[in-house]
């Protein structure tokens, strides 16, 4: 009897240990409800799915596995639960974890050696998935050789190399950008999926966890020429892909953490609120078509923040724009694994709200990221729309010698284009993709930035500033000085976009006589008509028309008129193929000087506008530059005050242009096409940046005793301002009717209206 009772308590401890549920990484039963019923009602999902069972299926058949398809045989095996997919599972692990390293012979052959690497990682990656979902179909004891094998091969190399104080031989100037995560946070996915067979794990992943703060807050270091891995507003300053690959892989591991361990208080990281909308800002939609993303430095024109916004999506990060992103990028097969074209990407696809059809997000069109030097601006959310981005930042490793450099989306191409990059082994990376010809920049004397910035850094990083993002007047500047500094005092570049114009503005000054010249990297095709430079492709067109210091030949033959611009071709290479040659212009002017300004228009072509183009002329003055556009029943002129380009010590650039008083660097006014240009109250809108006042006829028009840039529309009427200048300053603001307030950087600003000089004074804070 009492063998009897014993037998049955023993049965039922067995039952209550094997019913006991496996807490999951990523394929938790909540997932797989979630999967099972998007597949009844979503055909897309339904069909992303059975490509995903067939592939498990064609493995089973070929009775070949390697350590990747863990992922597809994992997910296939828990909606499943076939033991046929486990089975597979269970001999990719057994035979993985009889190796010596994960590790690939470049990396053990360093000195000293890197015993974890981005091999340690992905390998550990596959395979802790693999075990996770088959965990419940392997025996106790093949549990624990597993386990260990995942903690000698895949944590503890790490470990090794990334964290242990006595060991470790990496810190976040070295390898710290996206390595970091992979290698580190991988690990402690790992740590998370063995934590049940091996004792030390659950203390390597708080270790682990531990460290997120230090190394999104990583602050940069000035001997190495570093900048902070993370911009203050979300950026990541290795390009895309390595801004999806870097922090989708610390989010991997923070979802299987909040999975394995929902009351483990994980550290609290706001960047993580900015990073999606960093994808947002970079990606441009194209209708029936996939979006684009700005591919600066070791970036590629189609990869996307994917991984990111699902990731986060799942850690409860919610909000429409998101939804609405995540839509436009869940196609197609992604590096990362987390599109519908993948095993990972389908188990973690979330249910996402149902949006308007017309849904826009709720944010403006333009965006900075100061502390890496990007910019981004467009004239609307809609597809084929027109987006301008803007380069001016650290040159270094994944970031190219590209200061100053602006790439153009129009009507759904990619017009005016970074060369972007080949693989690494390939001479050519290192040759041309990396340096200053192969982006559209100012050279000097045939120069960009040092060659050998790529590799070492650049000492004195470009900067980027002063962005207005108005409903007139869309403005950035780019600082591209520092890392031309070996022959230019000043290398500055202004864009201003007003209407279907973009005006790039070149303010240069070298340290002796020498030849300058900007370049245009281009897709499709490219020819000089006249004033213009065309560059189309299929039905998406704009045309590149220099201005100043002089026009293209209006006809003729360019030796007739060797005193205007010259139009030179030359040869690159084309994106990720470097067994293609392609054609790129270098536009120059045959004065060797000292100081040159390059004034440029960009003319938008588009279905309403390409009979009725953009009038563009050029008008000058005795010390400044002078550029009049007439579209849309409107007339705006563009000052750029020379006096205001450093020549001047100790005194303020005060200048009279067509009677406009003013000491901005550059001002432009808006009015209604056939007003008088030279009155005050004719005024519909104004810009002006780096400048302190604006008077005309004896009536000040606006005025501050520190100079600032402002946008304001409806001027002298009810003005609504955008305004970026230092904190406190006291601005008079011209309105013909008694006010005030103003509306400034879209809040009301309360304070005194002067009826005699007709000023609204208020402070801003």
């Amino acid at each position: 009897m009492r063998k009897l009772v014993l037998l049955v308590l023993v049965s039922i401890i067995s039952c209550a240990v094997f019913a006991q549920k496996r807490a999951y990484l990523i394929h938790t039963d909540a997932n797989i409800d979630r999967l099972k019923r998007l597949i009844e009602k979503n055909e897309e999902i339904q069909d992303a799915w059975q490509k995903q069972k067939d592939a498990a299926d064609q493995l089973i058949d070929c009775d070949r596995f390697g350590a990747a398809d863990c992922q597809v045989l994992g997910l296939v095996y828990r909606m499943t639960g076939d033991d046929q997919y486990a089975e597979a599972i269970k001999k990719v692990l057994l035979d993985q974890v009889k190796k010596t390293t994960w590790e690939g012979s470049e990396l053990l052959s360093r000195t000293p050696s890197w015993q974890g690497g981005l091999g340690v990682a992905h390998n550990s990656f596959f395979l802790s998935i693999g075990f996770d979902c088959a965990y419940n179909y392997l025996t106790p004891s093949e549990r624990q050789e597993v386990a260990e094998g995942l903690a000698r091969l895949g944590v503890q190399p790490q470990m090794h190399d990334w964290l242990n104080a006595d060991t470790n031989i990496h810190t976040f100037d070295t390898m710290g950008h996206n390595w970091w995560s992979a290698c580190v946070y991988i690990a402690g996915f790992t740590s998370l999926a063995i934590r049940n067979e091996v004792p030390e794990a659950e203390r390597w992943l708080k270790e682990i966890e531990a460290t997120a703060p230090e190394w999104f807050n990583y602050a940069g270091d000035l001997l190495q020429n570093k900048i902070p891995t993370f911009d203050r507003n979300g950026g990541f300053w290795e390009s895309i892909n390595y801004a999806n690959f870097g922090v989708s892989q610390y989010l991997i591991f923070r979802l299987a953490l909040n999975n394995v361990m929902p009351k483990f208080k994980q550290n609290d990281l706001p960047i993580l609120d900015k990073v999606t909308d960093f994808f947002i800002s970079t990606t441009y939609n194209v209708k029936d078509g996939k979006p684009m993303s700005v591919n600066f430095g070791d970036g590629h024109i189609d990869r996307n923040g994917n991984a990111c916004a699902v990731l986060l999506w799942n850690l409860g990060y919610r909000k429409d724009r998101y939804a609405w992103y995540i839509n436009q990028v869940a196609q197609g097969d992604d590096k990362e694994g987390l599109q519908l074209g993948t095993a990972n990407g389908l188990i973690l696809y979330p249910e996402l709200p149902k949006l308007v059809d017309d849904y826009k997000p709720d944010l403006g069109k333009s965006f900075i990221y100061p502390d890496m030097g990007w910019a981004t601006m467009r004239n609307s959310w809609s597809d084929n729309a027109t987006m301008l981005a803007v380069k001016s930042g650290l040159t270094w490793n994944h970031a190219h010698a590209d200061a100053g450099s602006y790439i153009l989306f129009h009507k759904g191409k990619n017009l005016i284009i970074d060369s972007g990059n080949s693989s690494y082994g390939n001479p050519l990376y290192t040759e041309y993709y990396c340096q200053s010809e192969a982006h559209n920049v100012v050279l000097f004397n045939g120069e960009g930035e040092s060659r050998k910035s790529p590799y070492f850094g650049s000492v004195n990083h470009a900067s980027i500033h002063n962005l207005v993002d108005g409903c007139k007047f869309k403005y950035v500047l780019a600082n591209a000085t520092g890392p031309y500094s070996q022959n230019l005092d000043r290398n500055y570049r202004s864009f201003l976009w007003v209407g279907n114009v973009i005006l790039v503005i070149d303010d240069l000054l070298a340290r002796e006589a020498g030849k300058f010249e900007w370049l245009l990297h281009y897709n499709g095709e490219s020819k000089r008509r006249g004033l213009d430079l065309s560059v189309k492709q299929e039905d998406a067109e704009v045309l590149v028309r220099p201005l100043y210091p002089e026009t293209f030949p209006n006809g003729g033959l360019p030796h007739d008129f060797p005193e205007k611009m010259t139009l030179e071709e030359r040869w690159g290479y084309e994106d990720h193929h470097p067994e293609n040659r392609l054609p790129y212009w270098s536009v120059s002017h045959f004065e060797k000087t000292d100081r040159s300004k390059f004034i440029t228009a960009i003319i938008l072509k588009d279905e309403e506008n390409k009979d009725n183009l953009p009038e563009v002329e050029r008008f000058d003055g005795k010390d400044y530059l002078g550029v009049r556009i007439t579209q849309n029943g409107e007339t705006t002129e563009v000052y750029f005050n020379l006096l205001a380009d450093g020549r001047i010590k100790h005194r303020n650039s005060i200048i009279n242009m067509n009677g406009w008083e003013t000491d901005a660097y550059l001002t432009a006014i808006t009015f209604k096409e056939g007003a008088e240009l030279n009155k005050a109250d004719n005024i519909r809108d104004l810009f002006m940046t780096h400048g302190s006042y604006l008077r005309r006829d004896g009536q000040v028009l606006i005025h501050a005793l520190s100079k600032y840039t402002a946008e304001i529309e409806n001027f002298g009427q009810s003005p609504q301002m955008i305004f970026e200048g230092q904190s406190g300053v006291y601005l008079s603001v011209y309105n013909k009717n008694p006010a005030k307030s103003i509306l400034v950087n879209d809040s009301r600003v309360d304070g005194d209206y002067d009826s005699e000089l007709k000023l609204t004074k208020i402070k801003i804070d």
